[in-house]
């Protein structure tokens, strides 16, 4: 369902939503879903019983974001950019757009 486009320990932007704006770095990423994790983004407290290895109480869990709501962060444009596809060292890489840096 998705392109390759988002990855593992990617820094990503947030486009749409409460978040719109912020970047954050990719913990983990469901194709299938469409959805990623992202370190600090989309936070929502979850009610916990307490265990013998949990104290319990409100915990603060991330949340899957869409990936239609993330683009790769382009340090040097200081933005989201458009990802495209480009050869390095004879093997397919990913290429930023705005600045035309390889991933």
């Amino acid at each position: 369902m998705s392109i390759a486009r988002i990855r593992k320990n990617d820094t990503v932007v947030v486009t749409h939503g409460n978040d719109a704006g912020r970047t954050g770095t990719v913990k983990s990423v469901d194709p299938k879903k469409g959805t990623a994790i992202v370190e600090g983004l989309n936070k929502h407290k979850k009610a916990m019983r307490r265990t013998q290895t949990n104290e319990g109480g409100l915990v603060e869990i991330e949340l899957p974001i869409r990936l239609c709501k993330l683009m790769p962060y382009d340090a040097e444009a200081k933005k989201g950019s458009r990802v495209c596809t480009a050869e390095k060292d004879g093997k397919k890489a990913r290429k930023l757009k705005a600045s035309g840096k390889v991933l």
